[in-house]
């Protein structure tokens, strides 16, 4: 399987200039789609019950990143150093909008998962890179320790990372925050077209990524679809698990669950095309088929566990209207 991963890391997919800029463009679109359902209301909930909030940020940009760092040192000899990496960027990543959608399907708590997207998404500028670069640079230092040349060094620059978050994620959130207070009616008009849009769009990134290596994608899948699996379910496993730990409300463990294992893989990916920040030169093949399918299996697998937590709750449901008979 290692060698067999080895053979992704070469693959160069380029964007023209042009490309990348739409595709930058279009990601701070939808990210000022995610802003629309933030109103600064909710954050007053955050201090007033604050447990569920506090226990889901660090389960997402604590444990999440750290225990991804843990599962790439346990799979060290059936993984490659670049699909280690990619699987540090996406736990680094902050969550995903979808997840205020997901949760809905699951009968969750709706104002915590877009008080759990706010957060995640308004501190992306520091933990995202911050995280990458501690991580990453973990893992680094111990594969030149135990496989001397192995793996080049990566030299990340935060700044350029940082930049490049804040002009994706921060101008968005603020445009999107200033739409919500000044214009409430466009900004609930706009909500939900922006959630299918946002799908849409990732689905649409990834196959202009991958179309001119699509026969090589198909070929590697499985050993990619196995890598992430894991790794996805151990996210929602640290956000469902957390929250059963604490006995946290039902619909809260069910929204921290989901926001844990929903990560905004479209940022990883347009951290990884972008020439100042990852070198056109630097084979991180693994790290591009890593992220991209990431983002297509934690919508397969959120849909799934919504559809789940649905149907636990129309059983309870189901269950009390016969006791009350």
């Amino acid at each position: 399987m290692y060698e067999q991963l080895l053979n992704l890391d070469p693959v160069k997919i380029n964007f023209s200039k042009a490309g990348m800029d739409m595709i930058n463009i279009v990601l701070a679109f939808v990210m000022y789609g995610v802003a629309l359902g933030i109103k600064p209301s909710l954050f007053k909930e955050v201090f007033k019950k604050p447990k569920s909030a506090i226990l889901g940020a660090i389960c997402q940009m604590v444990l999440l990143p750290a225990l991804t760092f843990l599962l790439v040192i346990i799979l060290n000899d059936r993984i490659t150093p670049m699909v280690a990496m990619g699987m540090i960027l996406v736990a680094a990543c902050p969550g995903g909008n979808i997840s205020n959608f997901m949760s809905s399907l699951s009968k969750a708590n709706i104002e915590l998962s877009v008080t759990l997207t706010a957060l995640s998404t308004s501190l992306a500028p520091l933990t995202t890179p911050g995280n990458f670069a501690l991580w990453g640079g973990l893992y680094v230092r111990y594969l030149n320790k135990q496989a001397a040349g192995a793996l080049q060094p990566l030299e990340i620059p935060i700044s350029e990372v940082m930049i490049t978050v804040f002009i994706l994620l921060g101008i968005p959130l603020i445009l999107g925050l200033l739409t919500n207070k000044y214009l409430p009616k466009v900004s609930e008009k706009l909500k939900k077209p922006m959630q299918v849009f946002s799908i849409l769009f990732f689905i649409l990134m990834v196959v202009l990524a991958f179309g001119n290596n699509l026969q090589l994608f198909l070929q590697y899948i499985w050993y990619i679809f196995f890598i992430v699996l894991i790794h996805n379910g151990l996210a929602l496993a640290i956000g469902y698990g957390t929250g059963t730990v604490f006995r946290i409300p039902r619909e809260d463990r069910r929204t921290i669950t989901i926001e844990t294992g929903i990560q905004n893989s479209g940022l990883g990916l347009v951290l990884l095309f972008n020439p100042k920040i990852f070198p056109p030169d630097l084979m991180n093949g693994g790290m591009l088929f890593i992220t991209a399918w990431w983002g297509i299996w934690h919508i397969i697998s959120g849909l799934a566990v919504s559809a789940l937590f649905n149907y636990s709750t129309k059983r309870r449901l189901a269950r009390a209207q016969k006791v009350n008979v």
